[in-house]
């Protein structure tokens, strides 16, 4: 468990500066994470990679020459923010563009992709490549589905010296790509973690047993087995990834791979070194040289009791960069001469993003504050089921969806109260509220619900006095918004099974002529049923999908907090009829 922390909320910030502080050789802090100290030279390629905190030495700790010139750090288990994303973007950029970077996780997916397009926007050209190296979490024919754990570094370092070699950006993403595609991983653990301030685990594994298929995030493994000795663990690891090479690699034999024996976070150095000999063993016999191996941390789960073995199955090109020397905190090969002294950062355009608050109306200014107390009610609502939401979300998942709607539920209101407080109108008190919540909560949910405040705050615009079909509209809004930038479907057992069916009730009672507060009741109500429905549901997007059994007879954690605050709001609605 994590003994030594304050507050668990500020946990996150409160790492990422002391270790800022500790490496200053290598990095320095700017808003949402971690750059190169020197820059990154002029008219280089920036590899920016990211996720959330809690696996140290990923992410931060690969920044450094030879491997990434930037992190975005979320806070524990949550990717970062679009505008942390971005912030780290501009601070890393050299003139040449940059490659954001990350493990595919839907979260990520979601911010990293829209701090690309804002990038963009900014005329920062941007890309992304989402590594997906893990074999328990999909088949070969869905190999775009897999989740990104310790694979990670692999494909980063190869991306990194890459670009710092002169390659345009498009070709540094080839060449991502190229690394992503010959690597695999597959992993084991014998306990879950325990996130900071939290008196127990993610998950457990019984006595004499381990759980094999684990994620990064405290999901639970896709199987479970008898706890193995340290050489039948290696034997599972080999043979899990010998099964699956690369489409142009025939066979093992006469194969060049970098070999990655890596711990989660309890299962020390000694323990790998012990495993490391019999993995060592089998390669040779199955005929594969193995190059540079490491062993060691490289990407971890908070304390986590488990290991992961990934293999790169190099050509030239990629074990010339695989044995590229590199320097960063947490990660060294080889030797690198000083920086060049011409080789001076572009400096940072600086934000374009007006602060000001837009004038409004004064009955938009009145419904300011309607918001003001149904962001109040829905925080308060989301601080009452925090740690239902956490256990429901456990059961398939990471456990910390009660967290993260906690975190951004708080930031939406907090923010809302000082838009308000300084005169704004609905869509601006809304659109703060979005933006706080996104970037605090980071995670798939984060983005999401800054969709769903920022789309139901344009309908209402600063001018207009609400009403019930501006309303309405916004809320449709938000449903077509969030499908498109999850791509969840009613079905796939996720908020969107909630957020259709309110949406569709709340427009048709508001069409048949109903006021606001009898449409939203009506709809609330088709709300709470569609959240209880979705406990026959199996998963088809998110963490829980690898679980998917696992979770029927219960509902999906997403679904249910957002039935729960429908409600809550309709209660705000009563009161300010």
């Amino acid at each position: 468990m994590t003994r030594l922390f304050n507050d668990p909320a500020a946990f996150a910030d409160e790492a990422l500066e002391g270790f800022a502080a500790a490496h200053r050789r290598w990095v320095r802090p700017v808003t949402g994470g971690v750059v190169r100290a020197g820059g990154t030279p002029g008219g280089q390629v920036a590899v920016v990679v990211g996720g959330g905190s809690g696996h140290y030495p990923a992410f931060s700790g690969l920044v450094g020459r030879g491997l990434a010139h930037g992190a975005a750090v979320g806070n524990v288990f949550a990717s970062p923010s679009a505008a942390q994303i971005r912030s780290v973007a501009r601070a890393a950029h050299g003139g040449a563009g940059v490659l954001l970077m990350y493990g595919n996780y839907a979260g990520d997916v979601l911010h990293f992709g829209q701090a690309a397009e804002r990038l963009t926007a900014d005329g920062v050209p941007a890309l992304t490549y989402a590594v997906t190296d893990d074999v328990a979490s999909a088949g070969p024919g869905e190999a775009g589905k897999r989740r990104g754990i310790a694979g990670d570094l692999p494909v980063f370092k190869a991306a990194a010296v890459a670009a710092e070699r002169g390659l345009p950006l498009r070709e540094v993403r080839d060449v991502a790509a190229h690394a992503g595609a010959r690597t695999r991983s597959f992993g084991i653990a014998f306990s879950g973690c325990t996130l900071p301030g939290a008196d127990h685990p993610l998950f457990t594994v019984p006595a004499s047993r381990m759980a094999v298929g684990l994620g990064i995030h405290g999901e639970p493994g896709i199987g479970e087995a008898e706890l193995p000795t340290a050489d039948e663990a290696a034997e599972l690891l080999v043979a899990t990834l010998l099964k699956e090479l690369p489409e142009d690699v025939a066979a093992p034999a006469g194969q060049r791979a970098a070999v990655i024996l890596n711990g989660l976070g309890s299962v020390k150095y000694e323990e790998l070194f012990v495993v490391y000999r019999k993995v060592a063993a089998l390669l040779a016999e199955a005929g594969v040289e193995t190059v540079d191996p490491e062993v060691g941390e490289l990407v971890t789960s908070f304390d986590m009791a488990g290991v992961s073995l990934t293999l790169t199955w190099l050509d030239d090109l990629l074990e010339d960069l695989w044995r590229a020397p590199a320097d960063t905190p947490a990660y060294r090969k080889g030797a690198l001469g000083e920086p060049e002294a011409s080789a001076a950062p572009a400096t940072p355009a600086p934000d374009t993003e007006d602060e000001a608050i837009p004038a409004a109306s004064d009955a938009s200014r009145r419904a300011a504050g309607t918001v003001l107390a149904a962001l109040e009610a829905l925080a308060a609502t989301v601080d009452t089921h925090v740690d239902e939401l956490g256990r429901i979300d456990a059961v398939a998942g990471d456990g910390d969806h009660g967290i993260g709607m906690q975190r951004g539920s708080t930031a939406a209101r907090e923010a809302a109260r000082a838009a308000r407080d300084l005169g704004a109108g609905a869509a601006t008190v809304l659109a703060h509220a979005g933006d706080a919540w996104a970037d605090k909560a980071g995670g798939t949910s984060g983005a999401l619900w800054g969709t769903i405040l920022r789309s139901v705050g344009t309908a209402l615009g600063d001018q207009e006095a609400p009403t019930a079909a501006r309303v309405a509209e916004g809320v449709a809004g938000a449903s077509a918004a969030v499908q498109r930038l999850g791509g969840a479907e009613v079905g796939d057992k996720t908020m969107v099974d909630v957020l259709v069916p309110f949406a569709a009730a709340l427009t048709g009672a508001v069409a048949a002529g109903d006021g606001l507060t009898a449409a939203w009741d009506r709809a609330a109500t088709a709300a709470a049923g569609a959240a209880a429905a979705t406990a026959d549901l199996l998963p088809r997007k998110g963490r829980a999908r690898p679980h998917a059994e696992r979770s029927l007879g219960t509902p999906d954690a997403g679904a249910h907090s957002l039935a729960l605050i429908t409600r809550a709001v309709h209660g705000v609605l009563l009161d300010h009829q």
